[in-house]
């Protein structure tokens, strides 16, 4: 899938959590409720992260110069790392925040009809951003590999980051209706502090995920074990090499990977031969990896040591 797909799932996420925070604030006054707050504060803190996300996306796309010879395609895994640590200090800390409080000082919640529609309004809206970025990971999702699988081994930071999040707000919506039901049916307001803090609980473990997950994309990921095999079977199969001596692979953005490999080639090739298999290696890599761009091939002979 290439950026464009990825700019969709985040434009719809920002689209509805706009909505959903908007909503969740006239709730929140409405009703006093901490759960509403808290998950008022989440959508806020997910709108700002969309936001990040299509600023990453914008500033990826700067030509290489002579400072950054490679190009500037991490700063879409930069800005996924931002992205996971706002979501750790600003909603998760909100929400442990108000939801201890609110337990030591419980207030009773206020019309909890006006909560049970925004938060219905909330699930409607936050399961078309998750249905937008589950139809389009499909395109880049093996069918042999489980969505969490996805989740740890795509290359795309949006896409992880999204779905998370868009997991994350449905779990949190969920909680939020089940606590201001407990809390107005039982006459048990500190049932809403308990649930405003499950939803910083909730936040705090997708954050930790990732900003493992993009910490690990920043650090430099090579191309997965699949795509490996791929790409050194498709040079071991091209006429004129003997052996691979080594493989080295590293995505410098979501759809750039540096290839670099040292190759032992038939000896009886001149320079004019070599050059035309490296040639050769090249346009079969591509054809299974079309996203290897940068690739320096190497001529040496396979010493034992």
């Amino acid at each position: 899938m290439a950026a464009g797909g990825s700019t969709k799932v985040v434009l719809a996420a920002l689209l509805g959590n706009s909505a959903i925070a908007v909503a969740k604030f006239v709730g929140f006054f409405v009703t006093g409720s901490s759960s509403m707050l808290a998950e008022a504060i989440h959508s806020v803190a997910d709108s700002g992260n969309q936001g990040l996300l299509l600023w990453g996306g914008k500033a990826a796309k700067k030509e290489a110069d002579e400072e950054h010879q490679f190009g500037y395609g991490r700063e879409r895994f930069f800005w996924a790392f931002v992205v996971a640590l706002v979501l750790f200090l600003v909603g998760s800390g909100f929400a442990l925040y108000e939801g201890i409080e609110k337990i030591r000082h419980p207030h009773e919640i206020d019309n909890a009809i006006v909560a049970y529609c925004i938060l219905g309004f909330g699930i409607f809206a936050e399961g078309f951003a998750l249905r937008t970025a589950v139809v389009e990971s499909k395109h880049v999702k093996r069918s042999d590999e489980s969505w969490w699988q996805f989740v740890r081994n795509t290359r795309v930071p949006e896409l992880a980051v999204v779905l998370l999040e868009d997991i994350g707000a449905m779990l949190g919506l969920i909680i939020a209706i089940v606590s201001v039901f407990i809390a107005d049916t039982f006459d048990a307001p500190v049932w809403d502090g308990i649930g405003t803090l499950s939803i910083g609980i909730l936040l705090f473990l997708i954050a930790v995920v990732l900003i493992i997950e993009m910490r690990s994309m920043l650090l430099g990921e090579g191309a997965q074990p699949a795509k490996m095999k791929a790409i050194r079977g498709a040079i071991e199969d091209t006429p004129g090499v003997k052996s691979i001596i080594h493989l080295r692979t590293q995505y410098l953005g979501p759809e750039e990977l540096l290839v670099g490999a040292k190759l032992e080639f038939d000896a009886d090739l001149d320079t004019a031969g070599l050059a035309d298999r490296v040639d050769a290696v090249e346009a079969n890599v591509r054809k299974v990896a079309p996203h290897a761009r940068p690739m320096y091939i190497e001529p040496d002979l396979h010493r034992e040591f």
